[in-house]
Formats: C-alpha cells, sequence, structure tokens
C-alpha cells in the first residue's frame, strides 16, 4: 500500500475525530525549517481529486500534490518521555528537522 497507518496511529485518529464519518486528510505545506511541514486534519469528504484510502473505520485522503511526497510513508502514534505526537516515517525524506516536523525531499 501506498501509504501505512500503525495501529497505535489509527487508534489516536479514532479517539480525535469528532465523528465516525470523518476523514482524516494528510499533507504537506511549504514551511518549517527543512522546506515542507506535515498537515493533519479532519474534513467532511475528501476533494474529487484525492487518494483515497480504507483502514477499517478511518478513512484517510490525500491531496495529488502531496501524495508524490508521502508514497510509502508510515505515519505513527508515540507517546515518550521526549514526545507525544504523531510520526510520518517517509522513506523519501533526505533530510528532517530535529523535531521531526519538517522534511527535505531533496
Amino acid at each position: 500500500m501506498a501509504l501505512t497507518l500503525t495501529d497505535a496511529a489509527l487508534n489516536r485518529v479514532r479517539e480525535k475525530r469528532e465523528t465516525p464519518n470523518k476523514w482524516l486528510r494528510l499533507g504537506i505545506r511549504g514551511g518549517g525549517c527543512s522546506g515542507f511541514m506535515y498537515a493533519m486534519d479532519f474534513v467532511e469528504e475528501p476533494q474529487d481529486k484525492d487518494r483515497r484510502f480504507d483502514f477499517d473505520d478511518v478513512k484517510v485522503c490525500v491531496d495529488i500534490k502531496s501524495y508524490l511526497f508521502l508514497t510509502q510513508t508510515t505515519l505513527d502514534f508515540e507517546a515518550t518521555l521526549m514526545h507525544t505526537g504523531f510520526v510520518f516515517r517517509n522513506p523519501d525524506a533526505a533530510k528532517t528537522c530535529s523535531c521531526g516536523e519538517s522534511f527535505s525531499p531533496f
């Protein structure tokens, strides 16, 4: 599959969404110290050209431009002493910032 969510990420999405019919929108936008920042939001429904993924009762959509940079990415959720939150494990990220919230594919 082009995009993977771990069980921990799926459980956290289920906890955070307001209703079961909301979609998790993943994407990227310009910014951050490495060039691109990861973006997450809940939406009522995907846009027409979005890539769509089903993980049991969790539906995920990604806009077509972001999809090019998120292919083969795994979204995880971790809770440690140092960090609590979602973690993008992107094999196409050539470099990332120390906080892990931005990346560069070049």
